[in-house]
């Protein structure tokens, strides 16, 4: 875990001027570099004699039985469902504090984002329907290159220190958060299995627990955590996936203690020692992106490239991943925001150049673990064939886009770069 200091000021024992943000960013660049070694890893296991081993370390069963209770499965879906519902847990903190009180907290912080996020959703889905739009098993997946792995995308740019502004900074940090709101909201709308209304309403009265103790005020996190395993429990027997149920958890721990106000300036904060969710939010983090996201993409990533085909890597599916994550991103990123520079609804980030966001929007691209995650459900229970179509077109398309934004960014933080009309709307 990364040293981090914090400074508290008498004046107010409740508020500490925090940037919040500067630190997620700074634990997500280390993320990246974790996430690119497990998925070295993953494939070079995936192309060795210890192949089979680890499959069956996976593919192994798993089982928690209390009393009529019982969840049994494989550790690859006790890694995909169970670890990553605290990777949502972790997404909806971020996405609350920052809605409340951070860079999502006013219309004129969160327009640029928005925009961007939106046209970063909607180009690659179209461009994914538009290839595979004669498939209807393929057709399933059209959600895979719309993500982004903000982990591997703030990496890159941390890459750069302070050549890159903070500002360029927040708003990719911004971007992957609303991002991250749009899969919730895929995996809950298209990744649905059959409803069990019984587990349903289990959860539905676990939810309505939450809201009771959010409205009288209890503060304690363990509470909320406890109350939270049951209703993960309830969603993952419901037929919903049970990713969804951290995110329902986070939306109901308290921010800060009734009596508090909302911070005054940008740069003041709740202090953690009296907020559940800002202390929750600070311990899940280092959890989060040093052993969960890098576990995930250990056991995700791997691919077999033994009877590596030319068809394999242009069947549909590859490709449609693939040209979605690499230009359907950086197209739906980086267009509404040159239109917005140009009628002036949108103003350049202090230090920043087009060409700079332009890497940005490519570094958007880089889908890895989101894309995996929703790809596992989109073919979920199909064959191996399909699945690694997914997983080639995931790390093609990702992997493409880390090396344009890589040299994109190079040239636009170099000297001389912000004087050549670059960085001029006119």
């Amino acid at each position: 875990m990364l040293p981090l200091i914090y400074l508290k000021f008498k004046t107010d024992a409740l508020i500490v001027p925090l940037n919040t943000l500067k630190r997620f960013i700074r634990l997500e660049a280390i993320a990246g570099i974790l996430l690119f070694v497990a998925a070295a890893l993953s494939m070079v296991v995936a192309n060795s004699p210890l192949a089979s081993i680890v499959a069956d370390a996976l593919n192994a069963r798993a089982a928690v039985i209390i009393g009529p209770i019982a969840v049994d499965k494989s550790v690859l879906l006790w890694i995909n469902d169970g670890f990553m519902a605290v990777f949502f847990l972790l997404v909806g903190l971020e996405l609350k504090r920052e809605v409340l009180e951070g860079q999502l907290s006013s219309v004129k912080q969160i327009a640029m984002p928005v925009v961007a996020a939106t046209g970063g959703f909607i180009v690659p889905a179209l461009l994914f329907y538009f290839i595979n739009r004669s498939d209807s098993v393929a057709l399933q997946g059209w959600a895979i290159p719309t993500a982004t792995d903000i982990a591997f995308a703030l990496g890159v740019l941390l890459l750069f220190g302070k050549r890159i502004p903070m500002q360029v900074k927040v708003f990719l940090a911004s971007l992957a958060i609303i991002d991250d709101l749009a899969a919730i909201i895929v995996i809950a709308l298209f990744y649905t299995g059959e409803l069990s209304l019984t587990a349903l309403s289990a959860a539905g009265l676990g939810v309505a627990v939450l809201v009771f103790m959010n409205i009288v005020g209890v503060m304690r996190t363990a509470a909320y955590i406890v109350v939270g395993v049951l209703i993960w429990v309830a969603v993952l027997k419901s037929g919903i996936h049970a990713t969804l149920a951290g995110v329902v958890v986070a939306m109901a721990i308290p921010l800060r203690p009734r009596g508090v106000k909302k911070p005054q300036t940008p740069d003041q904060r709740i202090d953690r020692a009296v907020s559940p969710l800002r202390s929750l939010e600070h311990s899940l983090h280092p959890w989060v992106s040093y052993a969960i996201l890098p576990i995930f993409a250990f056991a995700n990533a791997g691919v077999s490239l033994q009877g590596l085909t030319i068809d394999m890597l242009t069947n549909s599916i590859t490709l449609g991943i693939a040209l979605g994550l690499f230009f359907g991103k950086q197209l739906g990123v980086f267009v509404p925001i040159w239109i917005g520079m140009k009628l002036r609804w949108f103003e350049m980030p202090t230090g920043a150049n087009m060409l700079m966001l332009y890497g940005t929007a490519l570094a958007t691209g880089i889908g890895f673990t989101m894309s995996f995650f929703i790809g596992s459900l989109a073919y979920e229970d199909l064959d191996a064939a399909l699945a690694n179509s997914m997983k080639l077109g995931v790390l093609i398309g990702s992997m493409l886009s880390l090396l344009a934004a890589i040299v994109v960014l190079v040239i636009s933080t170099r000297k001389g770069s912000q004087s050549d009309g670059l960085q001029s709307m006119d």
